[in-house]
């Protein structure tokens, strides 16, 4: 594989950096506590997953056609299989390339996270929680997938010779969709104005609360009753998760449940605006971050 020279590598890994600090600010802090060969891979994968998003939801995606939309997802998906291939074109090729030579993986999360995108393109509507899935899997379970070789396994499964493993994926790949339910639950009233909805249909009509009531923004008790069913639901991905984390090697365990804490503080942060996701953004504030920081600290050696 050919291989940007170091300055070139290092600028790019500090593009990859700024662009997580920026636009992922809860993740990022989660980050910083890995070693930095880790945490630099991890800017990697969260910089290439942020520019697949942006095929189709940045400003400039807004204005392009379906099927130029379409086409460049064709684009992406190939200069990927060619970045596994080791055909890089520049320095942002260059530093997925060298995560995968430095923690090597699949590229079939990849092209999963790819369809997903593929399904904005067919679908502004899902008519039950197991459709829903299906998509969160594939923009962010596949996340899961991406990361769990960079953050690696306690040495305690492994090194002996009659060492059995285990299989972190299911509770990656529910970390990634709790984080989805949860960005899903936050961004209503964003996703709105794109002409989508993520709640799936089921509930809207288990709970009562009608299609044009969300368009509305409309709150009431119906929408608080079907926001806390949403909010358990997410609850339960994460509590998923929290099974996989005490297999992580000992460097990762921190910062994992860093992010997850804080993600799903989110959460937390919905339930105090009283759902109220069409005129507010759920955040965690920074004094919850520091706090949550030694917390986390103490689970990681614990649990």
């Amino acid at each position: 594989m050919s291989k940007a020279n170091p300055i070139n590598l290092n600028n790019a890994y500090e593009i990859c950096r700024k662009e997580t600090a920026k636009w992922a600010k809860t993740f990022y802090l989660g980050t910083l506590l890995l070693p930095p060969i880790k945490r630099k891979a991890i800017w990697a994968i969260y910089v290439w997953c942020r520019r697949t998003d942006e095929l189709m939801d940045s400003p400039e995606a807004q204005k392009l056609s379906k099927n130029e939309l379409s086409d460049r997802l064709d684009q992406w998906e190939l200069k990927t299989r060619n970045i596994f291939e080791g055909d890089v074109k520049d320095e942002l090729d260059h530093v997925l390339a060298d995560t995968i030579e430095n923690f090597p993986q699949s590229i079939q999360p990849y092209l999963d996270m790819i369809d997903g995108q593929r399904m904005d393109l067919e679908k502004t509507r899902y008519s039950t929680f197991k459709e829903l899935e299906l998509y969160c899997y594939r923009v962010a379970g596949t996340v899961g997938l991406m990361t769990q070789n960079v953050m690696g396994l306690d040495t305690a499964y492994t090194n002996a010779p009659w060492s059995n493993p285990p299989d972190p994926s299911k509770a990656a790949i529910a970390l990634g969709i709790a984080n989805q339910l949860t960005n899903i639950l936050r961004d209503v009233g964003e996703d709105r104005s794109r002409g989508r909805i993520y709640l799936p249909q089921e509930d809207l009509e288990k709970f009562d609360y009608s299609e044009e009531d969300l368009l509305n923004g409309t709150i009431n008790e119906q929408w608080k009753a079907l926001m806390a069913f949403q909010l358990r639901r997410a609850r339960d991905w994460f509590e998923i998760s929290e099974e996989g984390v005490r297999w992580l090697s000992a460097d990762a365990r921190w910062p994992v449940w860093t992010s997850l804490r804080l993600y799903r503080g989110i959460l937390n942060a919905i339930e105090r605006l009283d759902y109220d996701v069409f005129n507010n953004r759920a955040y965690v504030n920074g004094m919850m971050k520091l706090i949550e920081l030694p917390i986390s600290y103490l689970i990681a050696q614990t649990k």
